[in-house]
C-alpha cells in the first residue's frame, strides 16, 4: 500500500485572487513583511500498487486527468509506502 501527498498549484504566471485577497487581509492585520501568498490544494490519497513505479504512474494519471487543471496549475506528489 502507497500514500501519495499531492500539492497542485497555480502556475506562476496565472493570476491568483485568492492570495491577493490573503495578502491583504494579512497587511491589514499587521503582517507587511508578508510580500506574495499563493493558494494551492493538499490531497492525500491512499492505493494499492504492486510496485513504486506502479503507484507513481497511477498518482501522476490521476493528476493529470482529475486533480488538476493542466492549463493553469502545476502539481508534484510525494509517495511513500504505508
Amino acid at each position: 500500500m502507497y500514500k501519495a501527498t499531492i500539492f497542485v498549484t497555480l502556475k506562476e504566471s496565472v493570476l491568483d485572487p485568492q492570495g491577493v485577497a490573503v495578502k491583504g487581509s494579512l497587511h491589514t492585520m499587521g503582517y507587511s513583511e508578508v510580500s506574495d501568498v499563493r493558494i494551492g490544494k493538499r490531497l492525500e490519497v491512499s492505493l494499492d500498487a504492486s510496485s513504486q513505479a506502479a503507484a507513481e504512474e497511477a498518482v501522476t494519471l490521476m493528476c493529470q486527468k482529475l486533480f488538476s487543471n493542466p492549463v493553469i496549475e502545476d502539481f508534484r506528489f510525494e509517495l511513500e509506502e504505508v
